[in-house]
């Protein structure tokens, strides 16, 4: 067996990248769970928890409130929460401007057929 002498700034390192190594595997975990904290919901969302109460005591987060203190988030809730307000494409609104412009030509062409 090896020994492994390292200094402090190593130590330090090494140290860091475990923590992040742990906050990752954390993050993949709680990505599986159906029924999440604030704090889990924070780093599912990437907001900060701040923001999220906020957004609870507004009425403005689906979130549920068991025992009416501890804050819960479903995570299929969250996920269209975070795709509420969808902006269209480029390409999708200059589809649906060809297909306004075509049918408001077809409604011409019959208003003058019926005259």
């Amino acid at each position: 067996m090896a020994i492994v002498i390292m200094n402090e700034i190593e130590i330090s390192q090494h140290l860091y990248e475990q923590k992040q190594v742990l906050a990752r595997i954390e993050r993949l975990l709680s990505a599986q769970k159906e029924t999440l904290t604030l704090e889990e919901a924070s780093a599912y969302t990437g907001i900060s928890k701040s923001y999220i109460y906020k957004l609870t005591s507004s009425n403005s987060i689906p979130h549920y409130k068991p025992e009416g203190k501890i804050i819960y988030f479903d995570r299929d809730e969250l996920d269209c929460w975070l795709k509420r307000n969808r902006i269209k494409t480029n390409d999708e609104i200059e589809q649906e401007a060809r297909s306004f412009t075509s049918k408001k030509g077809e409604k011409k062409s019959h208003l003058h057929k019926t005259r």
